[in-house]
């Protein structure tokens, strides 16, 4: 009877495909068209329920991660990402408790760095689904004060580990290696090997820290030049 009634009147059948339509885009809306969620929203898609996507986000944009069901569903090795923003725990490795937070508050321009070239993976790499309201956007999906400042201190610490590169590819460093057997060596195979600081480190991750280089008998009474612990002052090669 309804077969007979849609052929007789293609204005019905029109009605209802309009109403299939709208009903359709109802579903898919937000998905589709609604872009921004609420904490509470995104916790949802988090894998425990199977008949529904899983999510995950990063400095407050959202992914549809399902095609990887098997590290982001219920009991998978990534599932402590799922349905939240746990920008943090993409550097620190905390997974449980306070580190399964988006505060990247107290991290060095290399661990921010880090963050965001994760967030570019995700963009790369799965579907970018919308943005989470909160710390990195607001109620209407603009970028926040705190989106800008990570992003600009991630972009410090690009340019500062490039100066740190270009400023140590001016000294050469040591060769090395290790085994469990004899421990481990370094050597030059031009000049000798010191132990010399890296300033940037402190700006970079917050700490200082040594690397080893080589240097000529000329250049060894610069200041800040240590010498391996039970190395002669011009060996070529040291234990460490």
């Amino acid at each position: 009877m309804a077969a007979k009634l849609l052929a007789s009147s293609p204005f019905v059948g029109i009605a209802v495909l309009v109403s299939l339509v709208a009903l359709v885009a109802f579903y898919y809306k937000p998905f589709s068209q609604q872009r921004l969620f609420t904490v509470e929203e995104l916790a949802l898609y988090n894998g425990t329920d199977a008949s529904l996507p899983i999510f995950l986000g990063i400095l407050g944009s959202v992914f549809d991660v399902t095609k990887g069901k098997s590290h982001y569903g219920e009991g998978g090795g990534y599932n402590h990402f799922s349905g939240r923003d746990a920008s943090r725990a993409f550097v620190s490795g905390n997974f449980t408790g306070d580190g399964l937070t988006d505060s990247l508050r107290g991290l060095s321009s290399t661990q921010v760095k880090s963050v965001v070239e994760w967030r570019d993976f995700y963009f790369k790499s799965y579907i970018f689904v919308g943005k989470l309201v909160g710390r990195y956007y607001d109620s209407q999906g603009n970028p926040t004060k705190y989106l800008k400042g990570v992003e600009a201190k991630a972009a410090r610490g690009a340019q500062l580990l490039e100066k740190q590169e270009n400023e140590e590819a001016k000294q050469p460093g040591c060769n090395s290696r290790w085994s469990q057997d004899e421990g481990g060596e370094v050597w030059c195979d031009e000049g000798v090997p010191r132990l010399v600081q890296r300033p940037l480190q402190m700006a970079l991750t917050g700490k200082m820290s040594t690397r080893c280089a080589c240097f000529n008998e000329d250049q060894l009474d610069q200041p800040g030049l240590k010498i391996y612990e039970g190395c002669d002052y011009l060996a070529k090669t040291c234990r460490v």
